[in-house]
């Protein structure tokens, strides 16, 4: 029964994990390297398409700049083309050798579209922590009909399922909570 609350303990660490980088993508203001992590390049001359940080290193030099530095030159205008396509905001600025991307100041509804979609993703990261909750109550459910494990180790396990729950989901409200603020912040 140890193995399997040890591997509950892993798969909700992983669901917190999934959410800190979904949350590396929301815009705060401020320069960041993850924040093209989503970004992907259909390479023309690759004849396929790729994320970006598999064809370029991405640095932030400053709070309001992000510059792109291809390993392929050939590749600088189909990087371009992608940033400004992503959806992102952002206006990229292609020099022939490096791509220099500024990060404007968000405008103060832009920062309440990021703080719903940090929202968004602190909810869906606490369905996934329930998610995590109800298999593993399913799997020592099953285990107690089976008679591997007796009703009052069941009973133990459920609760301690329950912890490790409310433990994560807490987690999440406040990471959440810390990036909403990091978002208002002017």
């Amino acid at each position: 029964m140890e193995e399997y609350l040890d591997s509950l303990k892993d798969d909700m660490a992983k669901t917190i994990d999934a959410f800190m980088r979904d949350l590396s993508t929301v815009r705060t203001g401020r320069a960041s390297p993850q924040l093209l992590d989503g970004v992907q390049v259909q390479v023309a001359s690759y004849g396929a398409t790729m994320p970006l940080n598999q064809l370029a290193t991405v640095t932030a030099p400053d709070p309001r700049l992000l510059v792109v530095n291809p390993w392929d030159k050939s590749t600088l205008g189909d990087i371009d083309k992608a940033i400004t396509a992503a959806g992102l905001g952002l206006n990229p600025n292609n020099d022939g050798t490096i791509i220099r991307v500024p990060i404007p100041a968000l405008t103060g509804e832009r920062r309440r579209e990021m703080v719903k979609q940090v929202g968004r993703f602190t909810e869906d990261a606490r369905i996934r922590v329930r998610r995590v909750r109800r298999d593993y109550n399913e799997l020592f459910k099953s285990l107690e009909s089976d008679k591997e494990i007796t009703e009052d180790d069941l009973r133990r396990a459920l609760d301690l399922v329950q912890k490790a729950t409310d433990a994560h989901v807490s987690k999440v409200e406040s990471i959440g909570d810390t990036k909403q603020k990091e978002v208002m912040e002017v």
